[in-house]
């Protein structure tokens, strides 16, 4: 790649390094204190919205065989984001846990702020990262997953999501009707279980115990382990407790986003268990700009489910024709996703149109509202 490309590729991925201006913002909210304890989920939730509303939708397309050189820049800034996290939480907790000008409340209130960013950015740059073939980029995902707690994250996304997505098979699958506050704790104990037994099916096949050495769940326990040690090396009992709020707000963001991507869509059941190929019909398509830079094209999910070895920048916008598209971006969505009575009132009118736009076939719906459907195969 000659100077002026390594520029030009510089240049364009410069908007979706916005994340880490959210990194200093942490140590200062720990070094100040006070109000300036908000400041991370404020700009994160809401300065993002606002952005969305100046900046507008990006409906412009990369070229999907752009050669894997030119992403260089694209790529640096989810592996760069690795190791900053893993010091500014741990570097946080040392700090916090030995100074005197934060009460109690303020610091959980600052890991709350940084489960927020870890959560928010983090668990995303985890999904991209997890998504490749290059060895070290999937352990970083991994890294990156230990330091929220949620390791199988991975098998369940790549073992079981993406294979059942729109099916009663996938937890991550929001149901028509179903409120977040409902979904949330089924979706914590059924992705677990469901990711353990995807790996557990796999040694199977292989003619091997779950108990084999191969089995991920044991170099999952062994980071997450290792992530509480340090924090209780760094902050004793409360370093031990700050980094388990951190960790709980991440996963509560990952799933509230979880929620939004799938809400009441499902997949046509063809008979005998089988269901129809995935399509962008079944995600929804967010194309706010600011958003997309922070969630590095994340909300492009509907082309993510179709092409799942594409890379952020290579991810394809749909319009209304091919993929069903959400009112605002996720920075919104997901705060609507807190309150269902208002969330129904927005989106399952869209879910009724989608429905009519895509089976206009189907008259009864019952059976995939309720999950009565065969599991697929």
């Amino acid at each position: 790649m000659s100077d002026a490309q390594k520029l030009s590729s510089l240049q364009s991925a410069l908007p979706f390094w916005v994340s880490l201006l959210l990194l200093p913002l942490a140590w200062l909210a720990a070094f100040s204190g006070g109000w300036s304890l908000a400041i991370l989920p404020v700009f994160t939730w809401y300065l993002f919205a606002l952005a969305d509303g100046v900046t507008g939708l990006n409906l412009e397309n990369a070229d999907p065989e752009t050669d894997e050189q030119d992403l260089y820049w694209y790529r640096f800034i989810t592996i760069l984001w690795v190791p900053l996290q893993f010091i500014t939480i741990f570097g946080l907790i040392w700090y916090a846990t030995g100074t005197d000008h934060l009460s109690t409340f303020e610091k959980i209130v600052l890991f709350f702020g940084i489960g927020v960013l870890s959560g928010t950015v983090g668990i995303n740059y985890s999904h991209e990262l997890m998504h490749q073939k290059n060895r070290l980029e999937r352990t970083l995902g991994d890294l990156l997953l230990a330091m929220v707690l949620y390791s199988h994250f991975r098998s369940e996304h790549l073992l079981v999501h993406h294979r059942y997505v729109g099916t009663p098979r996938d937890p991550v699958t929001a149901r028509y009707n179903e409120g977040f506050h409902r979904f949330y704790p089924r979706v914590l104990l059924q992705c677990l279980r469901s990711a353990f037994r995807a790996e557990k099916d796999m040694l199977v096949r292989k003619d091997l115990p779950w108990t084999d050495l191969s089995n991920p769940f044991f170099r999952y326990w062994a980071l997450q382990a290792a992530m509480l040690i340090l924090a209780l090396i760094l902050g004793g009992w409360g370093g031990v407790g700050l980094f388990i709020v951190q960790a709980s707000t991440a996963i509560w963001q990952l799933e509230l986003v979880n929620y939004v991507e799938h809400y009441g869509l499902t997949r046509k059941h063809l008979g005998d268990g089988k269901y129809e190929h995935v399509k962008p019909q079944h995600s929804w398509n967010a194309a706010h700009k600011a958003s997309n830079w922070l969630l590095i094209n994340l909300q492009r999910h509907s082309d993510h489910h179709y092409k799942p070895d594409r890379r952020f920048p290579l991810l394809q916008n749909y319009t209304e024709a091919d993929a069903p598209q959400l009112p605002y971006g996720y920075p919104v969505m997901t705060v609507l996703a807190m309150m269902p009575p208002l969330w129904r009132r927005y989106m399952n009118p869209r879910v009724r149109h989608w429905r009519q736009i895509y089976y206009p076939e189907i008259t009864d719906w019952t059976p995939y509202t309720k999950r009565q459907l065969p599991m697929p195969r």
